[in-house]
C-alpha cells in the first residue's frame, strides 16, 4: 500500500515538473487531503477520550445534609425559600479542603439539623446548572440565608466550633434587652455594641425593625466573629437608661467618646446605611485578626499602621461564659486608650464626678506612715442630674467583700520604708472596673499618709482596723484621683495620649496560628510557654499562650517574659509600660534557625573534627564571633543571593588554606533566617568583615571596590589579623631578632604547616606498611591467577579439539545423510520407472488380446466362407 501511494506521489511529482500549471491544482488536492487526514485524527481521537464518570453522593445517607451531587442549583433555591433559616455549601469533589471541611459541616448539622436546613451543591460537575451558573474561584463556599436576606458568605476558618458559632450568630442577630439590667449587662462587654429602640405596640413589626434586623446581618458579612453586636430594647423606661426617647431610633455606644443615634435627617435608614456607619463610628480596643493561611495581606496592613501588640490566645467561638483571660486583656486595652480621665483640666469637674472613701490597707505601720487605698465610685451616667447623684459604698456587712476584691488589686507597689525620707511618697493607682458601662467604674490610689491625722481619724483608723472593713469616710478634697499622670512605675490609664508609640491590641487564635507565634520567638512546644508549676496561686490566666509587640516601622520585634510570681495584668502592663519608656528597657528579641529545631536533635560528639566552614546563627553568633582567642571572618550570605553562591568556592578555598590553624575561624552566617544586633548587621550581600583577634572593637569590612578573590582575601586576612602581633611576640622571644607582623605570621603558618608535614610523614609509613602486605597479597593472588590461567588454557584445547572432532563428525553425517538422501531419490525414481512399465505390459497384454481375438473372428468367418 506504501508503496503504491509513493509510486503515485512521484508520478504526480514528475507530471507537475513537467507541467508547472498543475503545481495550484497539486497543491490545492494536496489541501483537501491534509484537511481529511486532520479530521480523520479528530474523529478517532474523540472516540479515545472516556466520558466523565457521573458524580456520586458527596456526603454520607445518615448525615441530615440535601447532597445535590448533580449541581441543581435550581434546588437548592427551591430548599432555601421554605426553610427559615439555610446553609448551603458548594463543594468540589476532588478538592481536598472540601474533604477536610465535610466532616465540620456534618458535625455542625447533626446539632443544628432542627434550626436550619442544610444544602451541599457539587458546582464542578459539567453538566450540572450550578457549573454553568455560578463562577467561583476556590472551594469550598458557604452561604447562609436569614429567610430572604442573602448571601451571607462566611470567611472564617471551616471548622465545626466557628461554623456553629456563626450559624448560631446568623439564627439570633438581634439580642432582646428587656430590663436596665441586661442593658447594663449588654454595654459592659468590651465589645461594640448597638442598641436599637423599637415599640412593638401598634403594630407586630415596626416599619425599621426588618431594616435594623438586615443590618445586623450585614454587619455578619464584614465581621464573621460578630464582634458587633446589636440589641432591641421595646421598653421606653429601658431607653431613657441610654437616653433615648424618640421610636425607631438606633444608638451606638461608645466608651471614650460620646454615643452617637443613627443621623435619619442625613442618612437614608437602610441596612447598608446602618451597617456602615457603625463600622465607621464604632471603637475598638481589641481587634481579632485571623491571616487566612494563604497569601495575604492582612498582617502587613494591619502592621503598618503601627506598633502592635499581638496576643496568642487559646479561643472557644462556643463558650458559654466569657474567657478570663480575654477579660483581662480587654481591661488593659480600655484603660489603656481611656484618655479621658488623664483630662487635668477637668479636674473640678471630676470631683463633682467622684465619690471617694479612704481606706486603710491591713497591716500598715503607723509609725512611719499609714498605707491608704483612697476607691472613688463615678457617678456618671446619662439621664441623671447632679442633685440625683448619690454617694453610697457597700457597708461592712453586706458588701465588704466586694471591698476587699478591690482593695487586692488596689496598690501596683508597696510604699516606701521606714527609713526613706519624710517627703518622699509612692504613688501607685489603677482602675478597677466592675464593667465596662458608663454606669459604675471604681478607681482606686494606693498612697502613703504621714502620722499627722487629727485624733478622730486616728481612733476612726483603729475602729476600722478592729472591724475588719475600712472605715469610709467621703471626702473629695483628701483624695488623689486616678486621673493625675502616673510616675514610673505607674498605671497604664490613658498611656495611649502620653506616648508617640502607640499600641494596637490584637488577638489571634493560638490554635490556628502558633506557626506564626513560633515565628516571632515562641517556644515550639506550645506547653513550654508557661509551665503549670510556675503560676502564682490564685492566677486564673493560666491558659493564655503568647504575647509579642511588633514595631514593623523599626523591624524590631519584643517578646513578653512572664515572671514567676507576677499575675497576667502585671506583667502585661509592666510590658506595656516599658515598651511606651522614652528610653525602653526592653532587649530586641531576636529569632534564629535553632529556635525552630527540635529539642531531641542529635547533638555532635565533642571529639568530631572541627567543620571547615562555621556555620554561625542568632544563638552561637555573639560566643563565636566575640571569642579574643580567634580572629573571626564572617560571610554574610542569604539563600536567594546568586553573588553569594558564585562566591561558596572561593570561601571554601581560603578556609582550606587556613584549617590547620586553630586561631583563625572562617565562618558564615545566612541573614535572611537568623536576627542580628543592629551593631552587627551589614546594608547588603554579600559581604565580608573580620573581627581580629584580641581586637574585636575594631573589626573590619573587606574593601567593596575590591573583587572577592582568593589572593585578596588572603592579603586582606594577613594585613588585618590579629594573630600578628602575636605570632610577632613570639618569634622573638624564640630567635631574638625583629621580625614584621605579617613575616611572622606567615612563619607561625609555616611551623605549622612542617608539624602536618611531619605527621603526614609518619602516616606515609604506616601507609607503606600496609602497601607492602596488600602487594604480598597481591603476589599470591598473580601467582594463583597464573595457575587458574594455564588450566584454563588447557581446557580451552581441549575444547577446540572437541569443536573439531563435533565438526568433522557433523560433516560426516551430514555426508552420509545426503548419500541417504539420494538413495532415496533413486528408488523413488526406480519405483515409478516400474510402475510405468506395468503399465505398458498391461497395455501391451490387452493389445495382443484383442488382436487375437479380431484374427480369432477372421480365421472363422474364412472358414464358414470355405465351408459354405
Amino acid at each position: 500500500m506504501l508503496r503504491r501511494v509513493r509510486q503515485s506521489l512521484r508520478q504526480v511529482l514528475f507530471l507537475m515538473a513537467r507541467r508547472p500549471g498543475l503545481v495550484c491544482g497539486g497543491a490545492l488536492v494536496l489541501g483537501v487531503l491534509l484537511v481529511l487526514a486532520v479530521t480523520f485524527t479528530c474523529s478517532r481521537a474523540k472516540d479515545v477520550v472516556a466520558a466523565a464518570r457521573p458524580p456520586v453522593r458527596f456526603f454520607s445517607t445518615e448525615a441530615p445534609v440535601v447532597d445535590l451531587y448533580m449541581g441543581q442549583v435550581d434546588q437548592a433555591e427551591r430548599i432555601r425559600g421554605v426553610a427559615e433559616v439555610s446553609l448551603i455549601f458548594f463543594y468540589a469533589p476532588w478538592c481536598a479542603h472540601s474533604m477536610a471541611a465535610r466532616q465540620e459541616v456534618q458535625q455542625v448539622a447533626k446539632k443544628l439539623a432542627k434550626q436550619v436546613q442544610f444544602v451541599a451543591v457539587n458546582c464542578w460537575w459539567s453538566q450540572g446548572k450550578c457549573r454553568k451558573q455560578r463562577r467561583f474561584y476556590q472551594y469550598p463556599v458557604i452561604h447562609l440565608f436569614y429567610r430572604r436576606f442573602g448571601p451571607i458568605e462566611y470567611t472564617g476558618p471551616v471548622m465545626a466550633p466557628y461554623v456553629e458559632s456563626f450559624v448560631l450568630r446568623v439564627i439570633t442577630p438581634l439580642t432582646y434587652l428587656p430590663s436596665r439590667a441586661t442593658l447594663r449587662d449588654f454595654l459592659s462587654n468590651h465589645d461594640p455594641g448597638v442598641v436599637g429602640f423599637f415599640q412593638f405596640n401598634s403594630s407586630p413589626q415596626p416599619p425599621g425593625y426588618i431594616t435594623y434586623l438586615s443590618s445586623a446581618l450585614q454587619a455578619l458579612k464584614r465581621d464573621f466573629r460578630g464582634m458587633v453586636r446589636f440589641g432591641v430594647v421595646t421598653s421606653s423606661q429601658v431607653a431613657e437608661a441610654i437616653a433615648v426617647k424618640e421610636d425607631e431610633t438606633v444608638y451606638l455606644h461608645r466608651r471614650f467618646n460620646s454615643s452617637l443615634i443613627f443621623p435619619r435627617r442625613e442618612r437614608n435608614f437602610t441596612s447598608d446605611a446602618i451597617c456602615s456607619w457603625v463600622f465607621e463610628h464604632r471603637e475598638t480596643v481589641l481587634q481579632w485578626l485571623q491571616p487566612p493561611g494563604t497569601k495575604s495581606r492582612l498582617l502587613e496592613q494591619e502592621l503598618t499602621k503601627g506598633p502592635a501588640l499581638l496576643l496568642f490566645l487559646p479561643h472557644n467561638p462556643l463558650g458559654s461564659k466569657p474567657n478570663p483571660t480575654l477579660q483581662q486583656i480587654a481591661d488593659i486595652a480600655v484603660r489603656y486608650h481611656s484618655c479621658g480621665n488623664n483630662n487635668q483640666s477637668g479636674g473640678s469637674s471630676l470631683s463633682h464626678a467622684l465619690c471617694c472613701q479612704s481606706m486603710v490597707l491591713p497591716g500598715s505601720a503607723a509609725a512611719a506612715g499609714t498605707s491608704v487605698c483612697e476607691l472613688c465610685l463615678n457617678l456618671t451616667r446619662p439621664g441623671l442630674t447632679a442633685a440625683s447623684r448619690r454617694c453610697s459604698f457597700p457597708s461592712a456587712a453586706q458588701g465588704g467583700a466586694v471591698l476587699q476584691s478591690y482593695l487586692k488589686h488596689c496598690c501596683l507597689h508597696q510604699p516606701l520604708a521606714s527609713g526613706s525620707t519624710r517627703t518622699a511618697t509612692v504613688v501607685a493607682c489603677s482602675n478597677v472596673l466592675s464593667n465596662y458601662s458608663p454606669f459604675g467604674q471604681y478607681s482606686a490610689c494606693c498612697r502613703q499618709k504621714e502620722p499627722q491625722l487629727n485624733e478622730s481619724s486616728s481612733q476612726a483608723d483603729k475602729a476600722s482596723d478592729s472591724q475588719g472593713i475600712p472605715l469610709a469616710t467621703p471626702s473629695s478634697s483628701s483624695i488623689l484621683p486616678s486621673s493625675v499622670p502616673y510616675q514610673e512605675g505607674g498605671g497604664i490609664t490613658g498611656l495611649r495620649c502620653q506616648t508617640n508609640k502607640t499600641l494596637r491590641f490584637y488577638v489571634l487564635d493560638v490554635a490556628l496560628n502558633w506557626p506564626l507565634a513560633v515565628r516571632l520567638g515562641a517556644p515550639s512546644n506550645r506547653s513550654a510557654s508557661r509551665p503549670r508549676e510556675t503560676r502564682p496561686q490564685g492566677d486564673e490566666s493560666g491558659d493564655w499562650s503568647f504575647a509579642a509587640i511588633v514595631n514593623l516601622k523599626d523591624e524590631v520585634h519584643y517578646v513578653l517574659q512572664c515572671s514567676p510570681t507576677a499575675t497576667l495584668t502585671e506583667s502585661l502592663e509592666a510590658f506595656i509600660r516599658n515598651f511606651s519608656a522614652p528610653y525602653s528597657p526592653l532587649q530586641r528579641h531576636l529569632v534564629g534557625e535553632e529556635e525552630n529545631r527540635k529539642e531531641g536533635s542529635p547533638k555532635h560528639d565533642e571529639a568530631a573534627p572541627r567543620p571547615l566552614i562555621t556555620e554561625l546563627t542568632t544563638s552561637s553568633f555573639l560566643p563565636s564571633v566575640m571569642d579574643l582567642q580567634k580572629d573571626v571572618l564572617l560571610f554574610y550570605y542569604t539563600p536567594w543571593c546568586g553573588f553569594c553562591s558564585a562566591l561558596n568556592h572561593v570561601i571554601i578555598q581560603l578556609a582550606r588554606l587556613f584549617q590547620g590553624n586553630g586561631t583563625i575561624t572562617v565562618a558564615r552566617v545566612n541573614v535572611a533566617r537568623n536576627d542580628l544586633p543592629w551593631e552587627f548587621m551589614v546594608d547588603h550581600v554579600p559581604s565580608i568583615l573580620l573581627f581580629p583577634r584580641y581586637r574585636k572593637h575594631l573589626s573590619v569590612k573587606f574593601p567593596e571596590d575590591m573583587r572577592i578573590t582568593l589572593p585578596n582575601l588572603v592579603h586582606f586576612l594577613l594585613q588585618h589579623s590579629g594573630s600578628a602581633q602575636h605570632a610577632d611576640t613570639s618569634v622573638k622571644a624564640s630567635s631574638g631578632g625583629e621580625a614584621p607582623g605579617p613575616n611572622a605570621l606567615l612563619r607561625a603558618e609555616f611551623l605549622a604547616l612542617q608539624s602536618e608535614v611531619h605527621a603526614l610523614h609518619r602516616a606515609r609509613e604506616r601507609l607503606s606498611q600496609q602497601l607492602t602486605q596488600l602487594w604480598r597479597d597481591n603476589r599470591r593472588l598473580t601467582f594463583n591467577t597464573r595457575t587458574l590461567e594455564a588450566q584454563n588454557a588447557e581446557l580451552q584445547l581441549e575444547k577446540q579439539s572437541l569443536e573439531e572432532q563435533h565438526r568433522e563428525k557433523s560433516r560426516q553425517l551430514g555426508e552420509a545423510v545426503r548419500r541417504l538422501q539420494e538413495l532415496a531419490d533413486t528408488s523413488e525414481s526406480l519405483l515409478n520407472e516400474n510402475t510405468l512399465l506395468r503399465v505398458l505390459l498391461r497395455a501391451l497384454k490387452d493389445r495382443t488380446e484383442v488382436t487375437e481375438e479380431v484374427d480369432g473372428k477372421e480365421g472363422e468367418q474364412r472358414r464358414n466362407r470355405m465351408a459354405s
